[in-house]
């Protein structure tokens, strides 16, 4: 019956078909965002806590993150020791400033810190090596260069072994890092470049204290706890008294990312969820669809009806069209869905990814579509009279 009627078969398959393939980009179109958001997740460092300088009441005014300067190199060795949890901790002191190589300057931000920074922000050196801690003891000119400012430096020039100017100081280049891209808050993470933190304090910022401490847990569950061990470690240290607040600020940077992957998940169930109504559309194409095959088949039901067919048996034929279509409608609208995929990744540019989950449910719920709107068609095929039936025209 479906193959003497070829084309009310695909116009029938058409909406399902629809439904399906945008149901499954949808999907895809989520989920690979999705994967780029915890790859960015990792690029933060997603066991890493972030210790800052924080901001105190000065006389009734408020200083600002970085506002105080109880935060010392002391501190970080008193974390490190007291608090086994921790992996890798870096002191970090930063400061814009002004770079010049040859006749070509860029401005940006200098970052000093410990070699185990790199362990931290689980950052790689592409090129070149990562200072030691011999270069922090004795505030070595020597830094590691982002990609943002070794192509506005160098541009194809090799900048491993030359010398520039951070603002009167010059500084050898001993490395590259690995461009890491933008962050999921759209900021470029390669315009920067690493120094000894000591070599940024004496040097660059002629000061003793830490702006912050970077830090890694050794698993993810293990970060609330050092969390509230840091805390109380420092306001001793500090000698805060219980009301006082703290002059620090403690941060988990991940979680900013975590809220973005989030939200991008409410966005691609509410993406899937709109697609999902041409499915129910489709359904309702079906519905229609084996209405007029009920009208127009009237006297073949009687027939079958008066030659002993149950009403079961007619009902199973009817159910079993409904269900084949959209099934096969299902199939065909995976197969679109993912050819569709990845168009959208190769000319826009998107990352996609199809979880296979998602095309096994697609071709069910296609199929319970089938079975849901086909049943009313086929409960009133089954339900005519025979005589009847053999005297429509």
């Amino acid at each position: 019956a479906l193959a003497r009627n070829k084309m009310r078969s695909v116009l029938t398959m058409l909406g399902i078909i629809i439904g399906v393939a945008a149901v499954i980009c949808s999907v895809a179109v989520g989920a690979g965002a999705s994967s780029q958001i915890q790859q960015q997740i990792a690029n933060l460092g997603d066991n890493m806590i972030w210790v800052e300088a924080g901001g105190r009441s000065v006389n009734g005014v408020r200083t600002g993150s970085k506002g105080t300067k109880t935060l010392l190199l002391l501190d970080a060795k008193a974390i490190q020791q007291q608090i086994p949890a921790i992996t890798n901790i870096s002191p970090h002191v930063d400061t814009p400033t002004q770079v010049v190589y040859g006749n070509q300057n860029w401005y940006t931000t200098v970052r000093g810190v410990s070699p185990e920074y790199l362990a931290v922000r689980r950052w790689a050196v592409e090129r070149g090596s990562s200072f030691f801690q011999e270069d922090v003891d004795h505030a070595a000119s020597v830094c590691l260069l982002g990609h943002t400012v070794m192509e506005n430096l160098f541009g194809t020039e090799d900048p491993i072994g030359k010398t520039i100017r951070v603002r009167n100081l010059p500084c050898q280049v001993i490395g590259i890092l690995t461009a890491k891209g933008q962050s999921p808050s759209g900021q470029d993470q390669d315009d920067f470049f690493l120094m000894p933190f000591t070599t940024v304090q004496k040097k660059i910022k002629g000061i003793d204290w830490l702006d912050d401490i970077m830090l890694s847990a050794a698993t993810p569950a293990a970060i609330r706890p050092i969390e509230r061990q840091i805390t109380a470690l420092l306001r001793e240290r500090h000698h805060l008294r219980t009301d006082e607040e703290d002059d620090f600020n403690l941060r988990h940077p991940a979680e900013i990312a975590e809220a973005g992957a989030e939200s991008q998940r409410i966005m691609t169930i509410l993406l899937a969820s709109i697609a999902s109504v041409s499915l129910i559309v489709g359904g309702i194409g079906i519905m229609n669809i084996m209405l007029v095959s009920v009208t127009e088949r009237t006297k073949e039901i009687g027939l079958r009806l008066a030659v002993g067919a149950g009403e079961m048996d007619v009902q199973m034929q009817f159910l079993g069209e409904a269900t084949v279509l959209s099934a096969f409608g299902g199939a065909v609208g995976v197969g679109l869905g993912i050819l569709a995929s990845n168009v959208i990744s190769s000319t826009l540019r998107w990352p996609t990814l199809v979880p296979w989950g998602a095309l096994v449910i697609a071709v069910i719920f296609s199929a319970i579509v089938g079975i849901f709107f086909g049943y009313y068609p086929a409960h009133k095929a089954a339900h005519l009279d025979p005589i009847d039936a053999l005297r429509y025209e």
